[in-house]
Formats: structure tokens, C-alpha cells, sequence
């Protein structure tokens, strides 16, 4: 669903041949895979999920999809440090931060800490693109996404919300020591063949695991589906549209 946001960040950047890039939380790999199909020499990492490691793995195989993958592509099951690049070999010159935040209250915490010991891998001036959800308002796939977090957490869940606001972003970039250089805003509607359906993307993404620990799947499903139904169509498809918006901020 967020493919325009990854075009629209890759465009803006010329990534190309010349591009080494280090996905930070690359969860499937999709990104990934985008940018290597464009000629970057692409190294993942993530330790969130080993299904969706070895999804991106298998993605990322020279012979997937077609992909035209270069020697020495990488996914990594581990912290930004396990993914330097070999001595003598050129630095990173693009990081990206894929993972939205600004949806949930905390979702921003330790994506500081994880750029800071990211950045030291890329060149001096490299561009570190973070992303973020847009103002509720233009984000119908927030108000179902708190779901989770009133299953994971009914006791804080009135308070465990909160919209996105405008400087989120540039406040995690400046925490972690790095320059603010340019914005933009990409529309990235969810859609779906049906509620069933959403229902799986959804949860695919990882951000229910806690509510399904809290409960259980069957009660995640029903307040998923519910949740779901104010957005589903006429035709039975579920549509959502979403604004999202990215930075681009420097390396020191």
C-alpha cells in the first residue's frame, strides 16, 4: 500500500546504479525490492519479525520476480550495526526509515537511537528519509489501526492515541543529530478485495501482535472486521484513503 510513497521518495533522490541504500526496519522487503529493481545496491535489516525476513530474503533472490538484484544485495536479521558494509568498501549513501509513524503514542521512541547508530554507516550529507502518517482527517486507516491498541492496552488505550502532528518527523530527525532538507506528502489509499481480505493485510502488518496476545485472534478479527465496515463499498471492496508524508533530513 505504500508503494507510491516509495516511488515518490526514490524519484525525488534519482536512486539509480549509483545508490547504496540500508533499509532500516525492511520488515517483507518490498521497498527493498523497488529500489534494487532500479539498479541500488539495497541491504535490509530488521529484527521485528523473522517471517517477514525471510519474505524479504526470498524477495530479494537474483532470480525473483525478475528482479535485476546486484551482487552483494543483503538482508539482515539484527540492529543497523550488523549491517555495515565490509572494510574498504564504500559507504551507504541513502538510509531510509520506511515505518510510519505518528499514528500511535510512542511510535516514534527508539527510532532515534536506531538512526543514530545507523548514520555513522553512510557517507557525510547522505539523505535519511523517515515517513509519517498525515493528519487523521486524511487518514481513514488510522482510526482503525487503534483497534490494536485499545485490544493490547484497555486500561491506557483512551490515552494511547493521539493525531499526527506536523513536526513529528523533524523532531525525531533532530534528536538523532541529523539536518532537515526537504518534505513532501504522498496520497496512498488502502484498498481491498473485500473485508476478509483487509482483514489479512492488516494483521500482516505486525502492528496487532499485542492485541492478539492480550486476547486472542478470533476477538482481533471481529473488532478488525467491524472496525473495517464504515469504509467497505457498495461492491464489497473496502477502500481507505491515506495521506502520508516523508522528510528527507542529512547526515552530519
Amino acid at each position: 500500500m505504500l508503494v507510491p510513497l516509495y516511488e515518490a521518495v526514490y524519484r525525488r533522490l534519482d536512486v539509480g546504479a549509483g545508490t547504496r541504500l540500508l533499509g532500516l526496519g525492511c520488515g517483507s522487503g518490498l521497498a527493498l525490492l523497488m529500489a534494487a529493481s532500479w539498479g541500488a545496491a539495497v541491504t535490509g535489516v530488521d529484527a521485528s519479525s523473522p517471517e517477514r525476513i525471510a519474505l524479504a530474503r526470498e524477495r530479494l533472490q537474483p532470480e525473483a520476480w525478475g528482479t535485476r538484484a546486484r551482487a552483494g544485495t543483503r538482508v539482515v536479521d539484527g540492529a543497523p550495526g550488523d549491517a555495515a558494509r565490509a572494510p574498504g568498501d564504500p559507504r551507504y549513501n541513502l538510509v531510509t526509515a520506511f515505518e510510519p509513524i505518528g499514528c500511535l503514542a510512542g511510535d516514534s521512541e527508539g527510532l532515534g537511537d536506531v538512526l543514530a547508530s545507523a548514520t555513522p554507516l553512510a557517507e557525510r550529507g547522505s539523505p535519511v528519509v523517515l515517513a509519517g502518517w498525515g493528519p487523521p482527517e486524511r487518514c481513514t486507516t488510522s482510526a482503525v489501526l487503534r483497534v490494536a491498541t485499545k485490544l493490547a492496552d484497555p486500561l491506557r488505550s483512551a490515552g494511547s492515541w493521539r493525531p499526527a502532528l506536523r513536526d513529528d518527523l523533524e523532531e525525531v530527525a533532530q534528536r538523532a543529530g541529523l539536518k532537515p532538507d526537504g518534505s513532501g506528502r504522498v496520497a496512498c489509499p488502502f484498498g481491498y478485495a473485500n473485508v476478509d481480505n483487509a482483514v489479512r493485510g492488516l494483521l500482516s502488518t505486525g502492528l496487532f501482535d499485542a492485541a492478539i496476545r492480550a486476547t486472542d485472534q478470533v476477538q482481533v478479527d471481529k473488532e478488525l472486521a467491524e472496525a473495517l465496515h464504515p469504509h467497505r463499498r457498495r461492491d464489497g471492496t473496502v477502500w481507505m484513503p491515506n495521506v502520508f508524508r516523508y522528510l528527507i533530513a542529512r547526515t552530519p
